[in-house]
């Protein structure tokens, strides 16, 4: 029997049936240069005991349950008890997904509930059941973010402008930790993308467009990860952060020779560092998805890397994968990928898959291969031992973890300038702190906080945070000065000097992708309230957050002083660490952070990159000030460089107006006209109406009932794609005036979905919003890739209907299907 071979021999068996993969990926199509690839080694994870037990294991294992080892559903499509007729190996909490039965925002006590339930299932004695733990999975990106109450660290943007490997062990640890507490065995990271082009939606989660800072820092953020009890997954492999145009999950079209140099050193060190995981890319290489590229999954990862934990998927990206669909894909595990995250497909790739493992498609060795992997991973991780870490949840948000979080914070900010020595501020002074993101610890901690993309979030979300403001006010207060907060910067007395907080507002994963590197093109708020406070006498210190460096060059000119303070996290006095001085001005702490960005002259400098062939940046790789140097910045120009804004993909109305450059198009039985008035036959007239306490805030759809007539918002085609597949949806702020006499429909593209049963619930005369899901429209027919009516309401009868904002939102549980 099987279960009677040394373990040794039954993996070297298993590697002999894997061969002829392993050789096919070798030789597929697109890497000419397998010896090029560099070598590593997965210390530990492989021994005699171990083997041993998972060989025992496996031997007890049906096909059915060996299958359930391969798939992940998420927390907001699964129930603990799901788990006795899908016998999954991992389930995982998507951004948005809350513990079972509980708010949005949980506490520790929640998430450990949560966890202990779904163990509970998978490990209960039952009849043709082998007992195997669930492995629970988050996105632990910069602490352990889900968490209310949790140490937040500054995203890695900032972590990269430290360049402190020692201190990253040390976040690792406290990650680890805090994650551990709550029954989670299992964090999502660290991203190991070399940004190249910082258009890119998720450039914060890169730590440098370097690979040397990225590489020094993989192995110790793995290992303070893993000697903190959790599975570390290094991701997003492979090139995930030098698509053509920063566009996320789109095309890389590196060279080989570049891949490996760019790309291939972190990875290196990850699977030296012994990371249990590592997870594949949305993204593509020279047109191959990566989650269908055997060559390096298998032929790289796992031959010439030696990596021998396992490979996980990303949010349903096996769907992406030519031939394939979220339910069904058999190419992606035989390419190498171990197991899939399914996050809404699980039942139906369970069942495809379990049939596709019977019928020959997917080989029984790849199968066992894949299994013993994610086993071997379950072991060496402790999951089929005690957890005394679990609930020890005086480590979350400890005084102890605080302070290595603010030190992170201290040694990230990177100044930028210093004109006239106006930093240090003397603790003693007079101080005005002003902008929107001076007391809004949601927007300093930026996206992946307590929500996917860190929207929705209020200060009673973070307790023991402090945000800028109150660092400053405690810091100054104790130097017997005086600090007075107003976020528009009006004052009561004239201050010493002012400080003001902004920049981006939080996102995530492609919501962020920008045209441009331009902060706040158009209206510039920010920047008239900086000159506002210039104009009146007051010395001007900036302080920017902000996922990546943007064209702020107006902004510069308008400040003495500017600090770029990334995305720091919870612990904003970190900030006042270095900006107030004791009484006296003396600084108490000088900046060390240096730019692991290089920072843009005009906002199309979109990749930026030391090295590169036009190599001119404002500020280069490396540049930072300290309060030794002593420089006076030239003016900037003004000039952003680029010639027109292009199409927003998420917002389409804001306050009743179209965001430029989407139009209002009107269109009846006698054509389309884009106008503000009538349809072409005036069976659809529009008009102003006040909403929200705003003049002409909202606009007033009237259907006259004389034929079929619709509004559409219209413009250049964007590709909703990667919001559908995200689960992101459109919100509508509406008031219904009059209820429809027939059917509406709601139109994005060809796609369609019904309304009725939303207005036939709304009352008249109440704004009301509702959310519906992209992917309803796509499972309508709808493809999203080129989509240039993003909204359209249409009807024959008579309506009457308000609407004040058009926008693409994050679903957190709260969206419908119409």
């Amino acid at each position: 029997m099987i279960k009677s071979k040394p373990a040794n021999l039954l993996f070297g068996l298993t590697l002999l049936a894997l061969a002829p993969m392993v050789q096919a990926a070798t030789a597929q199509p697109g890497l000419a240069h397998p010896e090029s690839w560099p070598a590593a080694h997965s210390p530990g994870l492989i021994d005699p005991k171990t083997e041993a037990f998972v060989t025992d294991l496996m031997s007890k294992m049906s096909v059915e349950e060996k299958v359930g080892q391969m798939i992940q559903g998420d927390l907001s499509n699964i129930k603990p008890e799901d788990l006795r007729d899908y016998p999954l190996g991992s389930v995982l909490a998507g951004g948005d997904s809350p513990p079972v039965g509980q708010p949005d925002r949980s506490g520790a006590q929640a998430w450990l509930d949560t966890a202990r339930a779904f163990r509970s299932v998978s490990v209960e004695a039952r009849p043709g059941h082998t007992p195997i733990p669930v492995m629970f999975g988050v996105d632990a990106v910069h602490g352990n973010n889900n968490v209310v109450g949790a140490t937040l660290m500054p995203h890695n943007i900032g972590l990269g402008a430290m360049n402190d490997p020692a201190l990253m062990r040390r976040i690792g640890e406290v990650t680890g930790e805090e994650t551990a507490a709550t029954g989670i065995d299992w964090a999502f990271g660290p991203t190991l993308a070399v940004v190249r082009d910082d258009r890119w939606g998720r450039t914060y989660e890169g730590y440098s467009e370097e690979p040397r800072i990225v590489a020094a820092y993989a192995g110790q953020m793995i290992g303070g990860l893993q000697s903190g009890r959790v599975s570390a997954s290094a991701k997003h492999f492979l090139g995930d952060g030098g698509t053509d145009g920063g566009k996320d999950q789109g095309d890389n079209r590196y060279s080989e020779a570049d891949l490996i140099r760019l790309n291939a050193p972190g990875y290196v060190s990850a699977v030296n560092a012994g990371t249990m995981t590592i997870m594949a890319s949305f993204s593509s290489w020279q047109g191959v998805k990566m989650h269908g590229n055997r060559s390096l999954l298998t032929g790289v990862l796992k031959g010439k890397m030696g990596f021998d934990g396992f490979v996980v998927g990303d949010w349903n990206a096996q769907g992406q994968v030519p031939g394939c669909t979220n339910e069904s894909c058999p190419q992606a595990f035989i390419a190498g990928v171990d197991m899939i995250m399914a996050a809404d497909s699980w039942k139906g790739l369970y069942r495809n898959t379990l049939a596709q493992v019977r019928s020959g498609e997917i080989p029984m060795a790849r199968v066992d291969d894949a299994v013993r992997r994610i086993l071997r991973v379950k072991v060496k991780s402790g999951l089929f031992g005690p957890r005394p870490w679990e609930g020890q949840f005086a480590a979350i948000g400890s005084p102890a973890h605080r302070a290595i979080a603010r030190q992170a914070v201290r040694e990230s900010l990177v100044l930028l300038k210093n004109d006239g020595g106006v930093l240090p501020i003397r603790g003693g002074a007079r101080v005005l702190v002003a902008g929107d993101g001076a007391d809004n610890v949601a927007k300093q901690a930026g996206g992946w906080t307590l929500s996917w993309q860190g929207t929705g979030n209020m200060p009673a979300d973070f307790p023991g945070a402090t945000s800028i403001w109150s660092g400053i006010r405690d810091a100054v207060t104790k130097g017997g000065g005086k600090a007075e907060l107003s976020p528009d910067g009006r004052f009561k007395t004239k201050p010493d000097v002012a400080i003001v907080v902004f920049g981006e507002t939080p996102y995530a994963e492609f919501q962020g992708d920008i045209a441009t590197l331009e902060y706040q093109p158009g209206a510039k708020a920010d920047l008239a309230l900086l000159k506002s406070l210039k104009a009146k006498g007051i010395p001007v210190v900036a302080v920017f957050l902000s996922g990546r460096p943007l064209w702020v060059n107006p902004e510069i000119n308008a400040s003495d002083a500017f600090v770029a303070a990334w995305l720091p996290g919870s612990e904003g006095a970190g900030v006042a660490d270095l900006l107030i001085g004791d009484a006296k001005g003396k600084a108490r702490h000088d900046f060390r952070g240096r730019l692991s960005y290089s920072w843009p002259r005009t906002a199309n400098q979109f990749r930026l990159n030391l090295g590169e062939p036009g190599y001119n940046p404002l500020f280069p790789y490396g540049y930072g000030l300290t309060y030794r140097d002593h420089k006076l910045l030239p003016r900037l120009s003004e000039v952003s460089g680029v010639a027109a804004a292009s199409a927003p993909s998420d917002q389409y109305l804001m306050a009743g107006k179209p965001v430029a450059p989407w139009k209002l198009i009107l269109s009846d039985d006698g054509g389309a006209a884009t106008t503000d008035t009538a349809s072409p036959r005036g069976a659809l007239s529009v008009s102003l109406v006040d909403a929200d306490g705003l003049q002409g805030g909202a606009r007033a759809f009237t259907w006259s009932g004389a034929g079929r007539a619709a509004w559409t918002i219209g413009g250049p085609p964007v590709d909703l794609t990667r919001q559908a597949n995200g689960d992101m949806a459109l919100l509508i702020r509406y008031r219904l005036d009059a209820a429809p006499t027939g059917p509406v429909r709601m139109m994005i593209g060809k796609g369609e979905a019904s309304l009725d049963g939303v207005l036939k619930g709304a009352p008249v005369g109440q704004w009301r919003t509702v959310k519906i899901k992209l992917s309803c429209l796509r499972g309508a027919g709808e493809d999203l890739s080129a989509v240039a009516a993003p909204v359209s309401i249409a009807t024959s009868g008579r309506l009457s209907l308000s609407v004040a904002e058009l926008r693409l939102v994050s679903n957190q549980h709260d969206a419908i299907c119409p």
